[in-house]
Parts: structure tokens; sequence; C-alpha cells
């Protein structure tokens, strides 16, 4: 079998209803905008380390601010209140201790500074916050982690952002001159070397930070190590987190969500176009395994939630034009929408966090309503 039916909910959800979906978003935003305390929000206890406060756009401010900030633009909200004092405070304070965060890394969009400036220029651009961008881009082009949270393809989408396409140019390159004839890249990490795979740490997220600009080469090579390293059975296919992993991890479980296996798999690479059909029958079978495991019993999140699997089915109908693929989308958001009020009753609060908690899965209720499918601050340039 190629998922663990333990990690996994049964669907249960009603018919998809929009004014449903709407007053989720409204409601988490709310329930944000609420629950600021003095200038942070809450860490909630399923997060890596409740110590906090966390600042950066993963699991801290700047990522709920950031969440709010699209919403509004999209109007789906009303603007929320000046979040400027509460981002300046934030790069202040991790300024003066980054290790405050976990596995805190200067440059990176998602646990460094660059995210957190990111945000603030979103809301504030000035010249000072686009220069110390720019810096910051420039100073992790050759960063050993060549992977999305921490090293170079997070930092490529910032320089976009800033309108720096040298600089996207540059960081390009160097990514390209390390692809490896293998297909993959090698991310070097203090707790070790690794060979991921998927979109947070390994060869996905290279790949969606590669093909902003067409190149027929990149969707051959992609497409080629997307399909030598599936797993498949039954016509239903996944991925394993690492090169040459076993696909059952060390507690037991097969992963089948955003970060690592198939969703995200499934979510980046339907947007490359090797023009074959055995890289649409991939994406196709990655797909049904997505919904045949059905919502992760983890939670309604983006990183390793049912909202993050709900994104490869999005990326799906807007690669098709299949509508059965927005069906089961938005039957993926229904399902959410209950698990975020299941959790809120739990613990008698929300959980404040765009990759771990309530305001990303806010964003992809918000993606099932339009039936868009790029995944804001990730695979677009939203930050603009």
């Amino acid at each position: 079998m190629l998922y663990s039916p333990e990690a996994h909910e049964p669907l249960e959800s009603g018919p998809w209803d929009p004014e449903v979906a709407l007053t989720a978003i409204r409601e988490i935003a709310a329930d944000c905008d609420a629950s600021l305390e003095s200038l942070y929000w809450p860490v909630h206890p399923r997060d890596d380390d409740a110590t906090g406060p966390y600042t950066t756009l993963y699991e801290g401010s700047a990522g709920v601010i950031y969440a709010l900030d699209l919403l509004a633009r999209r109007g789906f909200i009303e603007a929320a209140r000046d979040n400027v004092p509460v981002l300046e405070q934030a790069l202040e304070v991790y300024r003066a201790d980054p290790k405050l965060e976990v596995w805190a890394h200067v440059p990176s969009i998602w646990v460094g500074e660059t995210g957190i400036l990111l945000t603030l220029h979103r809301l504030a651009p000035s010249r000072e916050v686009g220069d110390r961008i720019a810096e910051l881009v420039a100073a992790n082009v050759d960063d050993p982690h060549r992977e999305f949270m921490y090293g170079s393809p997070g930092t490529m989408l910032a320089a976009r952002a800033i309108d720096r396409l040298d600089l996207w140019r540059e960081s390009a390159d160097h990514l390209r001159g390390t692809w490896e004839d293998s297909g993959v890249w090698t991310q070097d990490f203090p707790t070790g070397i690794q060979q991921f795979i998927g979109p947070a740490h390994g060869f996905a997220g290279c790949v969606a930070a590669l093909v902003h600009e067409p190149d027929e080469e990149l969707h051959r090579r992609a497409s080629e190590t997307f399909a030598r390293l599936a797993l498949e059975e039954d016509g239903l296919a996944n991925w394993a987190p690492n090169v040459g992993a076993e696909l059952v991890q060390r507690d037991g479980t097969i992963r089948v969500q955003w970060c690592h296996g198939a969703p995200g798999m499934v979510a980046c690479l339907a947007e490359i176009a090797p023009g074959d059909d055995e890289h649409e029958r991939l994406l196709i079978a990655g797909g049904e395994l997505t919904w045949r495991a059905g919502p992760l019993a983890k939670g309604a999140n983006l990183c390793h939630g049912t909202a993050g699997n709900g994104l490869a089915l999005l990326k799906l109908f807007r690669r098709t034009g299949d509508e059965l693929w927005l069906e089961r989308a938005r039957a993926f958001a229904m399902h959410a929408v209950a698990q975020v009020e299941r959790e809120r009753r739990a613990l008698g609060r929300g959980h404040y966090s765009l990759w771990t908690g309530d305001p990303g899965t806010a964003l992809y209720l918000a993606l099932c309503l339009d039936g868009s499918a790029s995944l804001p601050g990730f695979d677009d340039n939203d930050f603009v």
C-alpha cells in the first residue's frame, strides 16, 4: 500500500457551500485579529517548539500578517489593522536573537529575515527594505541547503518580488549548475547530507523556483526525475521523502502530504509541460492517491494537512480542466473547515501560523472559492 490509512480521516463533509467557506475565512481572520497578544500571536502546542515567540513567515507573526493582508487585498475580508509596527518589532526581535526561531537561517524566506522583510515591503515598501532583501538574496546564492525553506530557491522568489530579475538569474544559474546528473539536488544540513524529493526541502521545490521562465530542457529533466522516483501500485503513485529511502518512515507511517509525498510532488510538477503522456499519467496517479487516502489526521494546514493536500487537486483542475478535481478540492475544503472548528473547540483557541495553522487554511479556502491554484508565497508573485 502507498499510504497509511491511520494517518488519514474519512472524508466527512457536506456539499460544497461557498458561504460556509467565506464564513470560515472571516472567522479565522477575526480570531487572528482578536488574538494578537502585545506584538505576537501565541504559539500553538502542535508547533515544533512552544517556547516562542515566532516572528517569521513559516509559523510566526510575518506569516499571519501576510495571509491577512492577502485575503484583504482579494476582497475576502475587511482590511486588517495596521500591522506594520508588529512587523517592525518582529524584525527587531529576530535580529536580536534569531535562535529564537526553530532552525533559524537569516537569509531564509521561511524561517529568516527575508520573509519578515518581504511582508513588511508588501505593507510599507521602501528602498531601505528592498536593498536589505537584495543583500540577503545575494548572500544566499550558493547556500548549501539547495532547497526552498532555507536556500536560494526560496530567496529567488524574493528577488522576483522586488523586481530584481538579475538576482533571480544569478541564483537560477547557480542552482542549475548544482543540479546533479542523478536528477536531484543534495542538501547540506547541520544534521547531515540529504537528498530530499518534495517541495519544502528538495527536488520539487527547486524545480518550482526555476519554472518561472520557460525552459524545455528543465521540463524534460524534471519530468524524467519525477517518473524515475515514482512508486506505483494499482494506478496510484507516491514518492518517498528522500532518494533511496523506504516509503514507510521510522514512525511506521507513509507520508502523503504537501511537504513530503504525492500531494506536494503533484502540486509542483503540474507546473511543467514536457509534452508527453507519461508525465500526465503520473500526475493523475498522484492525485488519485491523494484523494483515495483522504484528509490528513494531522489537521487542516498547508504544510502537512488537508489544505496542502487539496492544493494538488486544484493544480490538476487547472491543468486538465476536469471539474472532478475542483469538486474533490472543495470536498477537502469543507473537511478542513470542520477540522479547524474541531481543534478550536478542543483547545479553546486557534492556530496562528501561515504554514502550519488556520491562516494558511483560509488561503486554501479562498483558492477553492475562485478556482485558482497558485500557492501564495510559494509559486507565484503575491509578495509584489
